[in-house]
């Protein structure tokens, strides 16, 4: 591997001269010249050269090819697009159903993974596609054609495009990295190690002990960190005889988690009983000492980064992971985010929002309280008659599946349109905490993974799947109803957790819980305001976390784990300790996405914000209509699509103007 990996970074390093300054202007004159001026054939000779290497051919080679492959009028251009798009559908929807499959024995309840599996789920069945684009010039034809563009060119340009306009510039997207197919293959290995880590990482609730030697939770209890310890640490506000006791014994378990002092055998393991506070263990009764985890869950995420850090070189116009994550893939560069995020979390209604929060519990907040539950109208309803409910429902994920057609209907989606969408959605047991998996293929179902139990889905598992299935109807509208295959999908996933969002927060509506609570929408902004406080945090950690990682590229996974812990800390006691209380709690590195989804995270504030100024836009809408309408639109970038969707950019103030207005609503309440 070593000696490939040589091979290839000299290859990379040979490649800015292949093609020289030279034989690119002279190329251009003697295309200008046959084929009259245009500004992208000109874009597109320059990044054809970019990408050019030796082994490509020679100087001539480069020159011939640009004159024999360049569309040069508006009709050839058409047809040129009209074959890539084509054959891009065949081979994108063919490697995302083989991936779909290949992932099915980790990704879904039922026999115990075996090595083989591992292997299978980790393989990247398009590792090879750009090595093949680009042997076959094919790769070269396509930015030849359809140059990339630069987010702050699509960002002012795009604003006037047409529809046609915009789809050459989503072929641009298409090749702007040139990596060996055995670097894409470790970066999907250590994805699936990610994945396969978080998935089996559950606690076994029941086994857990106070200092008293009490039991807190029910014996059967298992959750999977993060998801499931914050979501019955939600949910225990509305315990009020030993709620406050078993969030107490939550934070203790994550604090562990995190810092890796939690003992191995305890992970995922019922042989053991454990003592979070004193950090002491017990079999059959007698004390014994257990290892410490040490760092297992940061040698995972090293070695994430080492994947993607041996992928730099073979992206020149976005040579860090960070700039992949951001300016391509969520298209707002990572200034711009950590910007916006630190103006949120110093905001004065932090305070005031704290303040009231306080109030109701009747007691000085304390570092859980970032999961504080107690805005929403289930805060008041006991879970065990929620469980009740969605277990009588949904015995079975396939029950859950035959209602989602029912569940469209209920959100006023038309019999047609309702049952059009729901099947296209294919629903799986999840053996983690549940996911949606898109598709790039028509003829291939979503995926729609939620966690059910012996005795059925019970209402953490019922919040998941509605979450969930919000993310499965984008994944239908933007496929399904967008006219053109290259500009399927929405601009990043934050939007597609916008619209889960929605989904998510009309979960007891599904149910039947529509009683009327006083000052519902000042509460609901409330709810939103202090989610969007909690993941920015987190986001930001995940975001100095990898800063650090580019700052020491050596770093072993000891030095990573206290780096992480160092991080949480910081942003801690910057945004959080003054309202929260507990200086350097390291709270904020506890989540999962860290660990199986690196850099992730961002997507949920900014899902967060698009959700909030989508519920604005339907208080004035047709709810169902405005949906398929709004993701029917394409891939645009962030805040073009969002102009499209609601008439305004992505912002912050919407919510903030709102929350004080929401602060002086509920004064007196």
């Amino acid at each position: 591997m070593a000696l490939l990996t040589s091979v290839c970074v000299s290859s990379m390093a040979a490649n800015s001269k292949a093609i020289s300054p030279k034989t690119v202007e002279t190329t251009i004159t003697g295309m200008v010249s046959k084929f009259g001026n245009n500004d992208l054939m000109v874009k597109g000779v320059h990044q054809t050269a970019s990408f050019w290497t030796l082994q490509d051919g020679s100087e001539a080679d480069f020159t011939r090819f640009c004159n024999d492959n360049y569309a040069s009028t508006p009709e050839t251009k058409k047809a040129l697009y009209s074959k890539l798009s084509t054959a891009f559908e065949t081979l994108t929807g063919g490697y995302s159903t083989m991936d779909v499959h290949l992932k099915m024995p980790v990704h879904i309840d039922g026999p115990a993974i075996t090595p083989v599996d591992e292997l299978f789920a980790g393989y990247d069945v398009a590792a090879h596609f750009q090595d093949d684009m680009f042997a076959n010039k094919i790769a070269f034809i396509t930015m030849l054609n359809f140059p990339f563009y630069s987010l702050q060119e699509k960002n002012e340009a795009g604003k006037l495009w047409n529809r046609e306009q915009w789809g050459y510039a989503r072929m641009g997207d298409m090749f702007i990295e040139r990596v060996p197919a055995a670097l894409n293959q470790n970066i999907s290995a250590a994805s699936m190690a990610g994945e396969n880590y978080i998935a089996e990482y559950n606690i076994m609730m029941g086994h857990l002990v106070n200092n008293k030697g009490e039991k807190l939770f029910p014996a059967s209890m298992k959750l999977l960190s993060h998801w499931n310890l914050r979501d019955e640490l939600k949910s225990d506000y509305a315990d009020k005889k030993r709620g406050l006791e078993k969030q107490q014994m939550i934070y203790s378990v994550m604090k562990h988690i995190v810092d890796q002092t939690i003992p191995a055998d305890v992970i995922n393991n019922p042989a053991y009983e454990w003592n979070p506070y004193q950090n002491k263990t017990w079999k059959d009764g007698k004390e014994i000492t257990l290892a410490a985890e040490g760092n297992r869950r940061y040698s995972i995420l090293l070695n994430q980064f080492k994947a993607q850090k041996a992928a730099d070189a073979y992206s020149p116009l976005y040579p860090t992971y960070i700039q992949r994550s951001f300016d391509h893939g969520m298209e707002i560069s990572s200034s711009e985010v950590e910007q916006l995020f630190t103006s949120y979390l110093s905001s004065p209604q932090v305070k005031e929002v704290a303040a009231v929060i306080s109030k109701r519990l009747g007691r000085k907040l304390q570092p859980f309280d970032i999961w504080y539950d107690g805005f929403k109208v289930r805060s008041v309803i006991p879970e065990d008659e929620l469980t009740a409910k969605t277990q009588k429902l949904y015995p079975t994920a396939q029950a859950y599946g035959a209602d989602m057609a029912n569940i469209l209907k209920k959100l006023g989606f038309s019999e047609n349109e309702a049952h059009r969408i729901a099947q296209n959605v294919a629903i799986d047991p999840a053996r983690g905490s549940g996911h949606a998996m898109g598709s790039e293929s028509k003829s291939e179902k979503v995926r729609l993974r939620t966690r059910v139990g012996a005795n059925g889905m019970d209402y953490k598992g019922y919040n998941i799947a509605t979450h969930e299935f919000g993310h499965n109807v984008e994944q239908t509208i933007s496929l399904h109803d967008v006219d053109d295959y290259m500009l399927r999908g929405i601009p990043n996933t934050a939007h597609t957790e916008a619209l889960a969002f929605v989904f998510q927060k009309r979960d007891l509506d599904l149910l039947g819980y529509s009683g009327k609570v006083e000052n519902l929408e000042a509460l609901q902004t409330l709810d939103t305001f202090w989610d969007v406080y909690e993941i920015m945090g987190v986001s930001l950690v995940d975001l100095h976390t990898w800063q650090w990682l580019y700052a020491h590229p050596d770093a072993t996974a000891n030095e990573l784990r206290d780096a992480v812990v160092q991080c949480a800390k910081d942003v801690w006691n910057r945004f959080y300790a003054p309202v929260l209380g507990d200086k350097d709690s390291p709270i904020l590195g506890i989540y999962s996405h860290m660990i199986n989804d690196p850099l992730y995270l961002s997507n949920y504030p900014f899902g967060f914000l698009i959700q909030f100024q989508l519920e604005q836009h339907f208080t004035k809408e047709t709810l169902a209509s405005e949906i398929e309408r709004i993701y029917s639109q394409g891939r645009f970038t962030p805040q073009i699509w969002m102009k499209g969707a609601v008439g305004k950019e992505i912002s912050t103030q919407p919510l903030l103007d709102a929350t004080e207005a929401a602060l002086k609503k509920i004064a007196h309440q």
